[in-house]
């Protein structure tokens, strides 16, 4: 059963007890992507380590290896 169908379905049985239309699928995807990016910046501040910019900090250093 695809998450189209299965909203649906939901929708019809809500409809059914009288109870209010349960969410859209991905109708909340670009909130709960903000509040994971909040919290591990935040979990980031928590162990001493830089908040931004972590990425590429990770690739320049593998990318660029020090000379020995």
């Amino acid at each position: 059963m695809s998450i189209t169908q299965q909203y649906l379905l939901d929708t019809y049985r809500a409809r059914l007890h009288g109870e209010p239309d349960p969410p859209a699928p991905g109708r909340h995807d670009r909130d709960l992507m903000r509040e994971l990016s909040d919290y591990r910046r935040f979990r980031a501040v928590l162990a001493e380590r830089s908040a931004h910019g972590r990425l590429r900090q990770a690739l320049t250093r593998w990318l660029r290896p020090r000379a020995l």
